[in-house]
């Protein structure tokens, strides 16, 4: 048996892991790593295997970077199953779909400026035509149900509280008599977030653990202190007069939002002012997750059932037509603006950012992680001068980072996490995670005298 390490290795993006045994190839995840364009289309296209020697792959959840190279994969020659959680293949079809769409539209702009430079075309990573191969190859599996994506691999889908289907993946792996169990995290979600179920720890039997490290350097604030604070910068910068823009991931995130809002005006919370869902992606997400109410949480149950719509409310506005879009920027009224991509790498949000960043009535709110080189992690940053369509703009928006909103577990979480089998794994590998997160994570792991944990580099690989 072999484990190999080719995404989400000392780094966040781009979660890809490969088990061998018995002959076969198992993969679990094959996200879209994300960072400076040029390298992430280079190590996008370029797999360190064949992709037609695969035999099938599981998917922990539907977020892009650990979904949004199948396209790709199947492009190259895959052609087994991909074994999901029902809400995670529904988010994956449309998930990988505006991805393709997005790469078609990103290939188009750099041809043009490539053009004029007198410099060559450039193709599209894959296309919107590719990722609708994806769907065929999805097969939904139920939480707890067993399954055997590989031959000697018996799987489970465990609850892992993320996003809507996100699910940790439990492997009984047998080969010639010799027998583990590898437990992948996938993304570790938190207790008592809006919407889903609080994520399953791993069993006291796990001999392998390999658990995202994100966070791993501290611990989050309450989601209740989270709550207040956002509902509170929110209230100040529309006293003032101005919009809040909220770049968020049309999966999951955007979701939370709503229910806050929705929440915050039930309340009485927030002054009366319109808010606006602005992402096809997102409001064809919402749809997903109105339909499976088998990922929510008994509060979430308890919620609909007295008679509130938890992601509809009288002051908001899901808009789909990029007319209505580019009618927002040129209002001067205070509003609340929800928009993909969570790391305005692409997207309206940010055409959003430009027209309000330098106003200082206005406020940019970071909800999430930031990718090194995006334009949200520069945001984030709180950089003076942030270059956006090759024009560099003043930051004078109030720059607002909400920790607390995070979806990622923090590291009194992924500590209880590992600690679950301290006792018994031979190895647990943090993965998903930058130096800043996984190391600190590391020490405190061995200030509980946890000895056998470790933090793997890209394309290395153990025996287990």
């Amino acid at each position: 048996m072999k484990l190999s390490f080719h995404g989400a290795a000392q780094t966040v993006t781009g979660s890809m892991h490969l088990v061998e045994l018995n002959g076969s190839r198992l993969l679990l995840d094959c996200g879209l790593y994300q960072g400076r364009r040029k390298e992430s289309i280079e190590k996008n296209r370029n797999f360190p295997f064949d992709p037609k020697t695969i035999d099938a792959v599981v998917l922990s959840h539907a977020h892009i970077d650990h979904s949004g190279n199948l396209p790709n994969l199947i492009k190259q020659g895959f052609s087994g199953l991909i074994y999901c959680t029902h809400a995670t293949a529904d988010l994956t079809d449309i998930m990988v779909r505006d991805s393709g769409h997005v790469q078609e539209k990103q290939a188009e702009s750099t041809s043009y400026h490539n053009l004029k430079r007198g410099e060559p075309a450039v193709d599209p990573l894959y296309t919107e035509k590719d990722a609708k191969e994806v769907e065929p190859l999805l097969q939904p599996v139920k939480y707890g149900e067993e399954f055997e994506p590989a031959k000697g691999v018996t799987a489970i889908f465990r609850d892992a509280g993320h996003i809507l289907g996100s699910a940790s993946i439990s492997l009984k792996l047998q080969e010639k008599g010799h027998k583990k169990h590898l437990w992948f995290s996938g993304d570790i979600g938190r207790r008592d977030l809006p919407i889903l179920r609080d994520p399953v720890l791993p069993g006291e039997d796990v001999d392998i653990l390999l658990m995202e490290s994100t966070y791993g350097d501290k611990p989050h604030p309450g989601p209740e202190e989270a709550y207040i604070e956002m509902r509170d910068v929110i209230r100040r910068t529309l006293e003032r007069g101005g919009k809040v823009i909220i770049p968020s991931f049309a999966v999951g995130r955007t979701q939370e939002l709503v229910y806050n809002l929705n929440r915050m005006y039930e309340e009485n919370g927030l002054p009366e002012v319109p808010v606006y869902v602005d992402s096809p992606l997102a409001v064809n997400a919402s749809d997903i997750f109105r339909k499976h109410e088998e990922c929510y949480d008994k509060e979430m149950k308890a919620w609909i059932h007295s008679g509130h719509p938890a992601l509809e409310f009288k002051n908001l506005t899901y808009i789909r037509s990029l007319e209505d879009s580019k009618a927002l920027n040129d209002r001067p009224d205070p509003m609340i603006i929800i928009s993909a991509s969570g790391m305005a790498e692409a997207g309206r949000v940010v055409y959003h950012i430009r027209w309000a960043v330098e106003n200082k009535k206005n406020t940019i709110m970071i909800v999430s992680w930031q990718a090194p080189d995006t334009l949200g992690r520069r945001i984030a940053d709180r950089e003076k001068q942030i270059r956006i369509f090759g024009d560099t703009y003043n930051c004078r928006a109030e720059i607002a980072t909400i920790g607390g909103l995070s979806a990622h577990a923090g590291q009194d979480m992924l500590l209880e996490y590992g600690l679950r089998v301290k006792n018994k794994a031979e190895y647990i590998f943090l993965v998903h995670g930058e130096d800043k997160g996984a190391l600190p994570l590391m020490e405190k792991f061995r200030e509980n005298h946890v000895q056998q944990v470790h933090y793997p580099s890209m394309h290395t690989s153990v025996e287990l």
